[in-house]
């Protein structure tokens, strides 16, 4: 089959394909409109459309800190079946959106996900951020009850110390969610990525102070690797 739908018509099929499993009762608006991943999501459906990825992998999702992470996600994640569909720029609400065609059609075993950085610097509170994500879970767990998330909580930069706290509050919300629940693991990178003063680590940056270089993703990854590792070896099978 193939899977790539322009535009509108892309839009209009994900709202009806996701009100079927639930996201008609999403109580928040889509903001900003996630229609400005049309052509990336459309994108990855061309990718399906040549070679679609043999269900029961891992899909790693999330804004640009995962897409930019995808050159080397299957080095650093090496001996897991990864399925990587980061899109830059997205917010929970987006992952939210395009759910039915970036998570749930690949009938994964688990999910990894990286988001709240973009949501927070947007201007939407804690609760929202919260809300959102424990609506996405909820949302994937309707199609997948069995389905494991790995959450990575929103990172420090130095672009967006500003808005630090927010974010802190944020991820300690979603941390203090994850610890009594079963088959949902809250990630931490912020000590990896902080100097001993308790500030960013200006040598794990590009330029923009926002995004991580070479020596950032090792960072990133010497953390996050290890429990992908450890909790899913097991169920590889392909």
């Amino acid at each position: 089959m193939f899977y790539a739908i322009k535009g509108s018509i892309l839009l209009l099929l994900l709202a009806c394909d996701l009100q079927a499993v639930g996201l008609g009762e999403y109580p928040c608006a889509y903001e900003p409109d996630p229609s400005r991943f049309a052509k990336q999501v459309d994108a990855y459906l061309v990718a399906d459309s040549i070679n679609f990825p043999t269900f029961g992998g891992i899909v790693c999702i999330g804004s640009s800190s995962m897409r930019m992470w995808h050159p080397r996600i299957e080095s650093d994640l090496a001996g897991l079946s990864l399925v990587a569909r980061g899109f830059g720029g997205s917010h929970y609400s987006d992952v939210i959106y395009f759910a039915d065609v970036l998570i749930l059609k690949y009938a994964p075993r688990a999910l990894v996900i990286y988001e709240g950085d973009n949501d927070a610097a947007y201007g939407k509170s804690v609760q929202r951020i919260f809300n959102d994500l424990k609506y996405l879970i909820q949302l994937c767990r309707k199609r997948l009850p069995d389905l494991r998330f790995y959450i990575i909580g929103a990172k420090p930069s130095l672009a967006r110390w500003d808005i630090a706290q927010e974010m802190q509050a944020a991820n300690a919300m979603i941390r203090d969610y994850c610890q009594d629940r079963l088959g949902i693991t809250y990630i931490d990178v912020w000590p990896a990525l902080l100097n001993a003063s308790g500030m960013p680590r200006a040598e794990l940056f590009i330029k923009d102070g926002l995004h991580l270089n070479k020596a950032g993703y090792n960072a990133w990854s010497a953390v996050i690797a290890p429990i992908l590792r450890q909790a899913e070896a097991g169920f590889e099978s392909f």
